[in-house]
């Protein structure tokens, strides 16, 4: 019995679904349809422009004259001019900055910079602005970000035209390493609140820095980190990465690439703000541990870069220390450190 019962329900399977090929093949041939090869070209597809939210288009350079670019001539510089990952090294003699304001000047950009002035870092504010109105982004809209404990030590300087500043309060701490440990997570939260919707780059700079010669476009990419001057000829067994496995800041003896400076990093709003978010959540985590990173903020920015490599980067002539006599390898400065009493001032 059940083997009869098997035959009938394989004849009626089959039945169906015989019945089913003769519907479909009688629609077919009732509706209006013509098949058109996959491979056949598609114009007003091909001539598609696709602009995504939050992307600025792309506009065709404008005509200038510039010197050829050849294969075969000889390097501009004696520093490397690109990284393993091929991420350009920014120098002096490697870009033509007049074809860069012919590509970036049409996108009508907006560039954000965040600085903390707080304790007695509030006097450099000054000459930090100054200095950044005479080089800093010529012919780009630029927000400054001043963050302070106390608002009424901000100078007023006087801004070119499109350039605004913001001057943010936070609240103050005793420990000059609690300031630097708070910065990661100030910069997210304010990217998160406000700076997402008004600028498409930021730069995270040190207040008690001066800007001595142009820093233009040639400096804007997703992720962007500068080699520190201390340590750009050194091996990386030299670095002083955090060394303690217990901390989430910890780096190998044969890991790195460069070693970054925490006084300039920046990007693209979005990918800054995944990256400082990425550096506080690690921050939080050796707090929870009672642990401390060796340099604060500046260990975990470097761990963090040796997993999120950085879209370019930049040599010691955007973050040097003018303590150092400069090498022959940098052609000039163009952002730098003065001579002061550190103790004082963390005093």
């Amino acid at each position: 019995m059940p083997h009869w019962r098997l035959v009938l329900g394989l004849g009626l399977c089959l039945l169906a679904s015989t019945g089913l090929w003769a519907l479909w093949v009688c629609v077919e041939n009732w509706l209006p349809v013509s098949h058109v090869p996959y491979y056949l070209p598609c114009p007003e597809i091909f001539n598609m422009k696709l602009q995504y939210k939050g992307e600025k288009p792309l506009h065709p350079v404008a005509q200038s004259q510039y010197p050829q670019p050849r294969l075969m001539q000889h390097r501009p510089t004696d520093l490397l001019t690109l990284t393993p990952w091929l991420a350009p090294i920014i120098s002096e003699g490697t870009f033509d900055p007049e074809l860069l304001q012919h590509i970036y000047q049409p996108l009508n950009l907006s560039i954000g910079v965040t600085v903390f002035a707080v304790g007695k870092y509030t006097q450099f504010v000054q000459h930090f602005l100054e200095s950044a109105e005479e080089f800093f982004m010529h012919g780009y809209q630029v927000h400054y970000y001043i963050f302070t404990h106390d608002p009424a030590a901000i100078p007023r300087v006087l801004l070119g035209p499109h350039r605004l500043l913001d001057i943010i309060p936070i609240q103050g701490y005793t420990h000059w390493e609690e300031i630097s440990m708070r910065r990661m997570e100030t910069i997210s939260q304010h990217i998160a609140k406000r700076a997402h919707q008004e600028v498409d780059y930021l730069f995270c700079l040190d207040v008690d820095m001066v800007f001595q010669n142009p820093w233009g476009p040639e400096t804007l990419g997703d992720l962007v980190a500068a080699i520190h001057p201390g340590y750009f000829n050194v091996s990386r067994q030299q670095f002083p990465y955090e060394r303690r496995q217990v901390s989430t800041a910890f780096v190998a003896e044969n890991e790195g690439d460069f070693y970054y400076g925490g006084a300039v990093f920046g990007g693209r709003v979005a990918n800054v703000y995944e990256f400082t978010r990425g550096c506080h959540m690690a921050i939080l985590a050796d707090k929870a541990n009672g642990i401390m990173a060796a340099w604060q903020e500046e260990s975990h920015l470097n761990r963090r870069l040796i997993t999120h490599k950085p879209s370019k980067v930049l040599s010691p002539e955007y973050i040097w220390d003018d303590r150092k006599p400069v090498p022959p390898s940098l052609k000039l400065i163009r952002f730098s450190t003065p001579v002061k009493d550190t103790n004082w001032l963390r005093s």
